[in-house]
């Protein structure tokens, strides 16, 4: 998914351009605090499913890991799901795929349109991910085109039926989710919100006010893809982060490396990593191989933990 800069975007299929930031909008949405739930943590509501994972983990010293996988992108995509979580993931991005992923890089592009040419819905989707029995929690991750074309209460009710703890909806701005915000928490679902470099330090109080489970931290402007280190600006960006809310934030986007993925980890609680590993699953590789890999960023994460300097 994208993160652009500002600034703020006018009209969501305004979307695309350079100057828009995911769940960066420019209005003032204090006055609306009131009518939406208190943030999970606060005493206002009881922490979810994601939200009570993340902090434990994190409060017992792990660095956290979450990787993505498109929904249906090959016939075994359940068995790579089975083999992050042997691998030691804390929960999994299920990715449900949009015909017009405007705000993903070219991995998880190819990756949504192969698993819509395999005749993927939201519902197959879904109902797939369901049968998955893991021990950690499912995070949806798409479009709000996804969300509307089949309600808000319907689609958090297929997600939460379907075994789902969270669901990310890269292209809601968050002074437009206070419907999605309460559609997801009657059913128990948590609504994380999105924060990019450009983002203002008023922005990121209000967006880190509104998001539930963790912080989703940008750590590019741009789409996903690999990249090479972590930029400062991703530093800076967990740091204000951090400022403003006791959630756990992970930085995602461009992360690629193990070592980059422990570097990433000093700075955040942990990281999201999606298009390193849909770039294997579209060359080939079987879940032996994209589970190793995810094995390989937990090790680095648990060795980082481990350094002096901790």
């Amino acid at each position: 998914m994208s993160a652009q800069s500002e600034p703020a975007v006018q009209h969501r299929s305004e979307a695309r351009s350079e100057g828009a930031t995911v769940h960066d909008r420019g209005n003032d949405v204090g006055r609306d605090h009131a009518r939406l739930p208190a943030r999970a943590g606060t005493g206002g509501e009881t922490r979810g499913e994601l939200e009570t994972r993340f902090r434990e983990r994190r409060d017992a010293g792990a660095s956290l890991l979450a990787p993505y996988l498109t929904a249906g992108v090959s016939a075994d995509w359940l068995d790579h799901a089975r083999a992050f979580a042997d691998a030691g993931a804390d929960a999994i991005e299920i990715g449900v795929p949009f015909s017009d992923p405007m705000l993903d890089g070219t991995a998880v592009q190819q990756a949504s349109q192969r698993a819509l040419e395999r005749g993927t819905t939201p519902h197959a989707a879904i109902a797939e991910a369901s049968r998955l029995s893991l021990g950690i929690p499912l995070i949806a991750m798409t479009y709000s085109n996804v969300v509307h074309r089949h309600g808000r209460a319907e689609f958090c009710d297929r997600l939460r039926t379907g075994g789902f703890a969270g669901l990310i909806v890269v292209d809601t701005p968050h002074d437009e989710a206070e419907p999605l915000l309460a559609a997801a928490g009657a059913h128990d679902i948590e609504l994380v919100m999105m924060i990019a470099p450009s983002t203002s330090d008023r922005r990121v109080r209000q967006i880190t006010a509104l998001s539930r489970g963790f912080v989703y931290a940008a750590a590019v402007m741009g789409p996903t893809g690999e990249r090479d280190g972590v930029p400062e600006a991703a530093v800076q960006l967990a740091a204000r982060a951090r400022q403003h809310t006791t959630l756990p934030v992970l930085l995602g986007f461009g992360i690629s490396t193990p070592a980059d993925a422990a570097r990433a980890a000093r700075v955040a609680d942990g990281v999201a990593i999606g298009s390193a590993l849909m770039r294997r699953v579209l060359a080939g590789a079987g879940p032996a191989q994209t589970g190793a890999y995810v094995q390989a960023v937990r090790a680095a994460l648990d060795a980082d933990r481990q350094r002096p300097d901790r």
